[in-house]
């Protein structure tokens, strides 16, 4: 009878630890503050969430996955689930940035050699400057400045203001790529996205109305858009793979 419960151990064992369940934790900053919107990825079966505005997420898991934690702007963390009834904790690292340079220009010395080279403009660049203070100032011919045959002419009325259409700082290009360096390749490959397709995937979001009238215009990505952003990739990543997995 001992001899049957002994070889029932292991069996008992592997049962506990292969049982599914779910992982519950909370993700802060090194400040202590808790996260939002921190992408929580169960690398084992590819589930993934995002953590709610108090930081915790919830997720199907087990003893012994690993979960992988990714926000745009901090260093991504893996870390293996040891027991499923403990709460995790994970602090994640902010990316340090690089400063950009600032040039000291160089100041008055005293010495009239150092600072008329130093505070002088070149022979040359003042007799440009000249040159083009005289054209500014010259009036344009009229017929340069008419209307060609049948063009368009902006009437124009006293006490009002008529502007054109104002050009975007940005296109749908230049978006992209911001979108690319600020998340990385990686985060797109994580989502099973091909390094060749990210363009395509990333446009196929822009295409399922993903808002980006004020990005453009004013050629800026704030980090609210950018979780924007993030939350419509999960939600078009299924839809997106739908058809490469239809047979």
């Amino acid at each position: 009878m001992k001899l049957k419960l002994f070889s029932l151990l292991p069996l008992l064992f592997f049962i506990n630890t292969s049982a599914q369940g779910y992982l519950f934790g909370k993700v802060t900053s090194e400040e202590n503050m808790e996260m939002q919107d921190v992408t929580v990825i169960n690398i084992r079966t590819d589930e993934r969430v995002l953590t709610n505005q108090d930081g915790h997420f919830m997720l199907s898991g087990r003893q012994g996955d690993e979960l992988r934690f990714v926000k745009a702007g901090y260093e991504r963390i893996v870390k293996k689930v040891v027991d499923i009834s403990t709460p995790l904790h994970i602090s994640l690292i902010r990316i340090p940035t690089q400063i950009a340079e600032v040039e000291i220009k160089k100041g008055i010395t005293g010495d009239l050699k150092i600072d008329s080279k130093n505070l002088n403009k070149p022979k040359k660049v003042e007799k440009l400057l000249d040159d083009l203070g005289i054209y500014m100032a010259q009036k344009s011919d009229p017929r340069v400045l008419a209307a060609r045959p049948g063009e368009f002419v902006q009437p124009v009325t006293k006490g009002t203001f008529s502007f054109g259409k104002i050009k975007n700082k940005w296109d749908d290009v230049d978006f992209m790529n911001y979108l690319i360096t600020a998340l990385g390749e990686r985060y797109f490959t994580d989502l099973k996205i091909e390094k060749s397709q990210i363009q395509h995937f990333i446009y196929y979001v822009f295409a399922g109305g993903f808002e980006r009238k004020n990005i453009l215009k004013y050629g800026y990505c704030s980090d609210t858009d950018l979780m924007r952003f993030q939350r419509a990739v999960l939600t078009r990543i299924s839809s997106y793979r739908a058809p490469q997995t239809q047979k």
